[in-house]
């Protein structure tokens, strides 16, 4: 009976986007493992930027730094994108 926990943060992630992340999960789950579906669990967390760190800095502070027009307002970044973006190069 797998259990997948999902943490993202909270920045506008579509019900369109949560249904396609539980159905690529249970398919991977499914397809990597022989996992019949109806035991798949997938739980999604959103996370506000600031209960979520990264090299000593909270999200909403890195998001600030990177744009810093936008006042007390953090946009989504591109996917994949590293925060800092020198965690991607070690």
């Amino acid at each position: 009976m797998p259990y997948v926990n999902i943490k993202v943060t909270r920045e506008g992630v579509t019900a369109e986007q949560k249904a396609k992340l539980i159905q690529g999960v249970t398919k991977l789950l499914l397809d990597v493992l022989g996992k019949d579906p109806k035991t798949v669990f997938v739980v999604i967390d959103e996370v506000e930027t600031d209960n979520w760190g990264v090299a000593g800095e909270s999200i909403t502070v890195i998001r600030k730094k990177q744009n810093p027009n936008r006042e007390g307002e953090c946009a989504p970044q591109e996917p994949f994108e590293c925060f800092p973006p020198d965690l991607c190069n070690t």
